[in-house]
């Protein structure tokens, strides 16, 4: 248990059923009456970002959450494979634990699994990924007055702008938290 007045970003909780990730908080006092605490925070299960207001020194459940780091096997159908690298055991995450993070996965990616209680929740990706460019179109000569970007597709399937220079073939580094590009490898 934990009290409102100490939640802080990144601390994960367990109110009303559902586990949530503290984003921000704010402790108020208003003029009159007792002082209160607002916090944003992400469903864990569901990814949606909820406000809440709580009353300053009310008691909540904190919650578990285990990482474990695994290395990204393949995927068939609707199911991810990945392995513990000391056990070398398997393991199977469906694709909507994964969603949009699905085409920054590549073979051998070491990545961490999040889960609550046995209960999977997620991926957490590294900062970085490296990604060979599958397609795009050559580069028009002279149309390089300003920073100009074009479409990309990388062999995940993911689909990046990048500056006019980047051919087909060339490895880049995306950022996973927004799916952009950042550099040459």
């Amino acid at each position: 248990m934990i009290s409102t007045n100490d939640l802080k970003n990144g601390i994960t909780i367990e109110y009303e059923g559902s586990i949530f990730v503290v984003m921000e908080t704010q402790h108020v006092k208003p003029g009159k009456g007792a002082a209160i605490v607002k916090a944003k925070l992400k469903n864990l299960r569901t990814g949606a970002i909820y406000e809440q207001t709580f009353n300053a020194g009310v008691k909540v459940a904190t919650a578990r959450i285990e990482k474990q780091q695994m290395q990204y096997l393949y995927n068939m159908n609707d199911t991810y494979y990945f392995m513990n690298m000391e056990s070398y055991e398997q393991l199977e995450v469906p694709a909507s634990k994964i969603g949009d993070q699905a085409k920054l996965l590549k073979e051998n990616l070491e990545v961490y699994i999040t889960s609550y209680e046995g209960e999977i929740l997620g991926i957490d990706l590294p900062d970085k990924v490296e990604l060979v460019i599958t397609h795009t179109e050559p580069a028009v000569k002279g149309n390089t007055t300003t920073n100009a970007l074009k479409d990309a597709t990388c062999e995940t399937g993911l689909m990046v702008r990048v500056p006019l220079f980047i051919e087909e073939g060339e490895t880049i580094i995306v950022s996973t938290a927004d799916g952009k590009y950042v550099s040459r490898a």
